[in-house]
């Protein structure tokens, strides 16, 4: 997964770093570890379901109280 990039003859440190920067970008290393840096676990079937019935929940007591004229609208 290294990423190994050897001074040349004659070849300057800028020179060096601009090589192994590009090299770097082509290889799609810093890409695949700036997408994961973040990455949580991913939630479980029983949570994933949790979820949904709180959503459901959720909006039918947003209809209920829309009816009865206890909600705002806000746009």
């Amino acid at each position: 997964m290294g990423l190994e990039v050897k001074k040349q003859e004659r070849e300057t440190s800028q020179a060096l770093i601009r090589r192994f920067a590009k090299s770097l970008q082509q290889s799609g290393t810093l890409r695949r570890a700036r997408k994961i840096r973040y990455k949580g676990r991913s939630k479980s079937r029983q949570m994933q379901k949790r979820a949904a019935l709180r959503r459901e929940e959720t909006k039918k007591e947003y209809a209920r109280l829309s009816k009865l004229g206890k909600v705002k609208e806000w746009r």
